[in-house]
């Protein structure tokens, strides 16, 4: 971790860039002029004022996706996945009104779920309809894929499956499923939950080593390309795969965790060191991809 955090962040990540990739909204607007694939920005909402007016921005919707926009670890976001005559219907089935919306925001805006409890600026995108290919491997919620990007190169790859436990959170330290996927094939290396290996999904008992990762390659291009977008040396790039749409990007993060070695039994600093003996600088991202395709 001291290495990851004085070589690699320390290193190769100047702090210039990190509002970036901290802020989610600035994320998907840096993203989008760039023409990367993400989430429809629906709306932003940055005062108590605007949340007044929230009604009419909702009325038309039948399901949406809330969140901070300096938010972690999937604290306060809000997934409305359905309708019924004057209420919403929540990712768990549950019922929630304009008003308990409206409550989530306001409390979002006052910094509730930021990091260090800032004021904060809360927003709305479009809900992620999961690839078919998903189904059977994740509960409630949206699987993603987190990608290791190093100067360019996609060098280590995890999916993040939901479970009843993780409460449709795609997250570990929630007890969400890591799966290791090999760069070459995206196909599963072994899976853990709670830092324990397991071979089944514990609410579908679907077995993990059936899994396989749509639009693959597409997906190593997409996450390969926020390299040249953020300038970010060392950062951990995570996607979606929705069911019309392909891969979409969902965050940035430029301090990524180190549990995705544990999913892929494997150790980061190899292949980290592998790419530092290279000479990248003219190398573009077919390239990059290609090249993390053959070694890792």
């Amino acid at each position: 971790m001291n290495r990851r955090n004085v070589h690699y962040i320390g290193h190769y990540n100047d702090r210039s860039r990190y509002p970036l990739v901290d802020n989610k909204l600035n994320t998907k607007i840096v993203a989008r002029e760039a023409g990367l694939a993400i989430p429809e920005l629906i709306h932003v909402v940055k005062t108590q004022h605007e949340i007044e007016t929230l009604e009419k921005i909702i009325a038309p919707l039948t399901e949406f996706v809330a969140k901070p926009a300096q938010g972690s670890g999937g604290k306060g976001i809000l997934v409305v996945r359905g309708r019924e005559e004057d209420q919403f219907i929540k990712s768990n089935g549950s019922p929630i009104s304009t008003a308990e919306i409206k409550r989530h925001l306001t409390n979002t805006i006052s910094g509730l779920h930021s990091l260090g409890g800032r004021t904060d600026i809360a927003f709305l995108e479009e809900l992620v309809r999961v690839d078919e290919s998903f189904k059977a491997f994740s509960h409630e919620g949206v699987p993603d894929i987190r990608l290791i990007i190093f100067k360019g190169f996609p060098i280590m790859g995890m999916l993040r499956l939901t479970t009843r436990v993780s409460d449709g959170k795609a997250n570990l330290h929630q007890g969400a499923i890591g799966v290791g996927l090999g760069i070459a094939s995206g196909k599963p290396v072994r899976a853990v939950q709670h830092d324990r290996v397991v071979t089944a999904h514990p609410d579908t008992g679907a077995d993990l080593d059936e899994l396989r990762i749509p639009d693959w390659p597409e997906l190593l291009h997409l996450a390969a390309s926020t390299f040249e977008v953020t300038e970010l040396g060392y950062l951990g790039c995570d996607i979606v795969i929705d069911k019309d749409k392909g891969p979409l990007i969902l965050e940035l993060n430029a301090r990524p965790g180190l549990s995705i070695q544990l999913a892929n039994d494997a150790g980061l600093i190899p292949r980290l060191e592998a790419i530092e003996a290279l000479d990248s600088r003219r190398m573009g991202v077919a390239e990059r991809v290609a090249y993390s395709q053959a070694n890792f």
